[in-house]
């Protein structure tokens, strides 16, 4: 018997319910998350600022550059840059991507890293460079990783390793001290509570690698990681997230 009929067969005996709404899963089934809210992710569209990924309904302050060979860059990238060369993300942080993030990292589901990982895949995988060296998940206090007994963004990228046929080097990047929850904090709070808090291998040096993290909110602590993958003498920093929270531009 092949993999599929065997699920099949299970799911006639124990239907297997989704971990969001608690129906069995049928048709368009992204398991562990059934077709409904798996299509109930509001889907980010292409970027319109080739730097912090922005999409279009974030243009407001958009700055049209009209060289084609420039980088679009929105006023906020132009004035005042990320620590990263670029940032992608698949969906907005909301609804059911907000309840699976929510259950993969707070109620232990880990099988969720294979739908939220192949959601990353679909939606950012045109828009990535074609000469990225390494995925290096945002890593994870000790305390912390302990008393969930897993990375979220560690799983997260091993998920993207294969079809993105990149390796997954968590070592080359390190937390060297515990910072507070960044969810608790103010934008300006998270600056100071992730300030110095990683390290990087000298092993980046040259080289481009992608940060995978589950979402970006204010960009404080991947912009934290990137000083410190900078320090380290890497090449180019890109990140991926699965979630991105939006705000109007301003």
């Amino acid at each position: 018997m092949d993999a599929g009929w065997a699920v099949a067969a299970l799911d006639l005996v124990f239907p297997a319910l989704c971990p969001l709404c608690e129906v069995a899963l049928g048709v368009g089934r992204r398991d562990p998350l059934c077709g409904r809210c798996w299509d109930e992710i509001d889907r980010l569209p292409p970027p319109d600022c080739d730097i912090c990924g922005a999409p279009p309904p974030l243009r407001a302050d958009f700055a049209r550059l009209r060289e084609p060979s420039v980088r679009r860059s929105c006023r906020t990238c132009t004035t005042n840059p990320p620590d990263y060369d670029y940032a992608r993300s698949a969906a907005v942080y909301e609804g059911a991507l907000r309840e699976a993030l929510h259950a993969f990292k707070f109620s232990g589901k880990r099988a969720l890293a294979r739908p939220l990982g192949d959601l990353a895949i679909e939606q950012c995988r045109p828009f990535l460079p074609g000469d990225i060296d390494a995925l290096v998940p945002v890593p994870l206090g000790a305390d912390r990783e302990r008393e969930r007994g897993f990375n979220q963004a560690a799983l997260l990228a091993h998920r993207l390793a294969r079809p993105l046929e990149l390796p997954v080097i968590p070592r080359w990047l390190g937390r060297v001290r515990a910072t507070r929850p960044q969810s608790d904090l103010s934008a300006s709070e998270r600056q100071a509570n992730v300030r110095g808090a990683f390290r990087a291998s000298r092993r980046v040096a040259g080289r481009h690698v992608l940060v995978v993290d589950d979402v970006l909110t204010t960009g404080a602590t991947l912009g934290a990681c990137a000083r410190a993958l900078r320090d380290a003498g890497a090449r180019r920093i890109g990140v991926l997230t699965v979630a991105r929270v939006l705000r109007a531009a301003v």
